[in-house]
């Protein structure tokens, strides 16, 4: 009754109502585990993430805990999988999702949530970590609201005063390198507007792209070497491999300023940052009020964290011997 209701009140979750066979726990390692079947009454949501890193995960169970609080534990069953940061593996699990006739899918970082959108037009698609809509889905003039099946929520932080911390905390700094990975759209974005910002305050800036986790090195190396510091955005890839960063960073003394606090604590001396679990917390209240039928996905605004905090990380800060002002929060842990 719980669905019916929901899927009258919504016409694109129609596909949910063909959800009646097994679905898949996660395992500890986010991959899929033993197939479980849900009650009658039980939601069934496929959640599909990018790579398995901090920010990512934390932003996943805030999801889930939401969905839980909304349903109880046997109100909503979780498919629950790690594309291991290949996109194309992205593409696969939301086209299993679709088969399966899930109720709603939570896609996990950009190329997560562009092969959600591809891979239906009818059941809900929630994004979250993703850092600009329009980008991601190659909307001309969007304004907040994408108008179909997808919505979802925003990691972005104000670039603006991510640029400004540059020059804050490293003040003798002439040269500033951003570095990305140059498949991620979003990355992409956000290099463009603080390269700007950068310029406009004097610095001169370079860009460093790497195309996978088996160049970071690499390519951190030569950033490094030509630059006094680095500027890295919120990038699956690099969250992924800030061990590999920084051990080419630190002992080089060149100090980065990351665009997200799993970033920093990985590599970073300081960041403007949001809470990735408090913003899956939100994505999954979103969530739950689509499949209550309280809310239409196509008119649901993306939703932004409205408080983000300048952190910094205190073992990196000491070994580069830098300065942070009083209004920064030190990462714990």
């Amino acid at each position: 009754m719980k669905k019916f209701l929901a899927m009258a009140l919504a016409l694109v979750m129609l596909l949910g109502l063909a959800a009646c066979g097994s679905k898949t726990e996660p395992a500890a390692d986010g991959s899929a585990a033993e197939a479980v079947t849900p009650s009658d009454d039980a939601f069934v949501v496929g959640i599909c993430q990018l790579v398995q890193h901090e920010a990512l995960d934390a932003a996943t169970q805030g999801f889930k805990d939401a969905l839980i609080e909304a349903f109880g534990e046997d109100g909503v069953v979780f498919d629950e999988q790690n594309a291991a940061g290949d996109p194309a593996t992205c593409s696969t699990i939301c086209d299993g999702f679709v088969t399966e006739g899930v109720d709603l899918i939570l896609a996990n970082a950009t190329p997560a949530l562009q092969a959600a959108a591809t891979a239906t037009d009818t059941i809900p698609v929630l994004g979250t970590s993703i850092t600009e809509y329009g980008v991601a889905l190659d909307l001309d003039n969007f304004n907040g609201v994408v108008g179909t099946n997808v919505s979802g929520t925003s990691d972005l932080a104000p670039l603006d005063e991510q640029a400004k911390m540059v020059t804050e905390l490293c003040p003798d700094a002439k040269t500033v390198g951003i570095l990305y990975c140059a498949s991620e759209a979003n990355s992409v974005y956000q290099a463009e507007v603080v390269k700007s910002e950068l310029e406009a305050a004097g610095l001169t800036v370079n860009v460093y792209t790497f195309s996978d986790s088996n160049d970071v090195a690499a390519v951190t190396g030569t950033a490094c070497d030509e630059c006094d510091a680095l500027y890295i955005p919120t990038d699956n890839t690099a969250a992924s491999c800030t061990e590999a960063i920084n051990n080419v960073a630190q002992p080089a003394g060149v100090p980065i300023i990351a665009g997200e606090e799993g970033l920093c604590k990985g590599c970073g001396i300081a960041t403007l940052s949001i809470s990735y679990y408090e913003l899956g917390v939100a994505t999954g209240e979103m969530a739950a009020k689509i499949l209550k039928g309280e809310a239409n996905v196509a008119e649901m605004e993306i939703g932004y964290d409205p408080n983000p905090v300048k952190k910094y990380n205190p073992e990196l800060v000491e070994a580069l011997g830098v300065t942070i002002p009083d209004d920064y929060t030190a990462i714990e842990g």
